[in-house]
């Protein structure tokens, strides 16, 4: 009989770079595990009736240039539905690093497979004999993680069974960096039919193009055939992008004349839509964003005259192109940064999520030289600039984050940072002049105008978010009177009368 085969696998490693690993025409069932390990990293699908798998699941390892990760696949054939490995047919094994595969041309690396020997110096399958070839690539991975839906059908097929007409299912590949080509979906089969309707399904966008949205992307049409010698209908190919514009004329493909597959749906849910994700937008409760940022607007925005607050992102794929930005308006109008409001700036927020891709690394400098450019513009005490900044990430640009600090502090100006999220914001703590003054190049910052804390150290363990948000709002504003003053008595400025037909000398808020 011919062998089903699968994919199995494992790995020693921690976090650093991701990579994706594809393992491709092993000769049957394939597992793999890092040496020394107790068990399996993971395990492929089965693929019946073939001699020449092309195994679509992927596994995601973390990799590090400065550590030996090695790898071992073992390769069986498949006799029964048992998850014994033992109850199946060993085929070969073969050895190597994440690193050969990374370093070999194209991230493409073929190994022999061999016969193993157990402890009891037993051996496993026939010595000398060939056990076929193991084809592994690997790709780092892009950190987009975006997962799209879609829904495919066709009609006018070939009928390709001699009794009835065809069982037809797509095959989609994603295109490689040296032109190859790498299979990352299969349809289910739609028995006995020359006009399919496939049931719609969910892949992630760096499994379909690693984030690139105008890389190639194949689509192989089959008809199925139980002895696995599946009859080729047709082909096309087209884009991430094109797909994303949903169903329209540019989404009909031509398979073969007068046959054609048609996109019915596609559908993405960003990051920020995964229960996972800090900016998770859950309809009952506000994320850790959203609570900052009401938190500290509500009470500051009562000292800005005209309630209108620039807002800006950093950190992000900004669309058409894909450009990464630091310090792009949420509002979406280069021209016109403002929001109308702290609802308006939240409002924006959540806009903005659906629009652009996240992305690092973390640059604070970029909107903290955007803001002091505008204090700069006026230094008579007229007016006072609040930089609020909401970060998940440890900061990537210390150096230059240090060096806008120390020249904003002699500007009108004072920043509150609130990280969110589990990560370690010790390195945030320098920018925190409250024991040691911030300095850049030999240069002391003039005041202390920074105020960091992270958010979880104000969550209240009842769940209670107006209490939550009160304990933050106190703590990071507490200082900013003081800094305030600060700033005018260095200059010699001196409180003016108040009017009473106008409001108080109002605080200027970016967030």
């Amino acid at each position: 009989a011919v062998p089903r085969s699968i994919a199995h696998y494992a790995a020693l490693s921690g976090p650093a770079t991701e990579a994706s690993l594809a393992v491709h025409r092993g000769d049957y069932w394939c597992d793999c595990q890092g040496h020394g390990e107790t068990g399996p990293f993971g395990r492929t699908e089965v693929i019946d009736n073939t001699r020449n798998p092309d195994f679509v699941r992927k596994f995601v390892l973390d990799f590090f240039f400065e550590e030996k990760q090695n790898l071992r696949f073992d390769v069986y054939n498949v006799d029964s539905r048992s998850c014994n490995i033992s109850k199946h047919d060993f085929l070969g094994q073969t050895f190597c690093t994440l690193g050969e595969i990374i370093g070999a041309t194209g991230g493409h690396l073929e190994k022999t497979l061999s016969v193993r020997t157990i402890e009891t110096t037993q051996s496993i399958g026939i010595p000398g004999k060939k056990c076929g070839v193991i084809i592994l690539t690997a790709e780092e991975l892009s950190n987009c993680r975006d997962i799209a839906t879609m829904q495919l059908c066709a009609n006018k097929l070939d009928k390709k069974d001699f009794f009835g007409k065809s069982d037809p299912f797509l095959v989609f590949y994603r295109s490689n960096e040296d032109g190859t080509f790498t299979i990352c979906h299969k349809t289910e089969v739609i028995k006995n039919t020359l006009n399919p309707v496939w049931q719609p399904f969910t892949i992630p966008v760096r499994a379909l193009c690693n984030g690139d949205y105008d890389r190639t992307v194949k689509i192989d049409v089959f008809d199925w055939d139980r002895d696995g010698s599946h009859d080729f209908i047709g082909e096309f190919t087209t884009s991430y992008r094109e797909l994303s514009r949903g169903q329209n004329q540019f989404n009909v493909y031509e398979v073969r004349r007068d046959m054609g597959v048609t996109l019915l749906s596609f559908k993405v849910e960003s990051e920020y839509t995964f229960p996972t994700s800090l900016h998770y937008m859950n309809p009952y409760q506000m994320n850790a964003y959203a609570m900052a940022l009401k938190a500290v607007g509500e009470i500051i925005q009562d000292y800005d005259s005209d309630k209108l607050f620039p807002a800006y992102g950093f950190g992000a794929k900004m669309p058409p192109d894909g450009k990464i930005s630091h310090a792009f308006p949420l509002s979406g109008d280069n021209d016109n940064s403002s929001c109308v409001g702290i609802e308006g700036v939240l409002e924006a927020y959540f806009q903005s999520l659906r629009s652009v891709q996240l992305y690092g690394p973390t640059n604070f400098a970029p909107v903290i030289n955007k803001v002091a450019n505008c204090a700069a513009e006026i230094t008579d005490g007229s007016q006072y600039f609040v930089l609020l900044m909401i970060t998940d990430g440890v900061i990537s640009d210390m150096v230059q984050t240090k060096e806008a600090v120390v020249n904003a502090a002699s500007l009108p100006m004072s920043i509150i940072i609130v990280g969110v999220g589990p990560a370690e914001f010790d390195a945030m703590e320098e920018l925190d002049g409250d024991e040691v003054r911030v300095s850049s190049r030999g240069r002391l910052a003039e005041r202390d105008i920074v105020q960091f804390v992270p958010f979880r150290d104000y969550i209240d363990r009842s769940g209670n978010q107006v209490l939550s948000m009160a304990r933050l709002a106190k703590d990071v504003l507490a200082e900013i009177p003081d800094q305030l003053l600060s700033f005018m008595k260095t200059r010699g400025i001196e409180p003016r009368p108040a009017l009473s037909s106008s409001p108080v000398p109002g605080l200027r808020r970016h967030i």
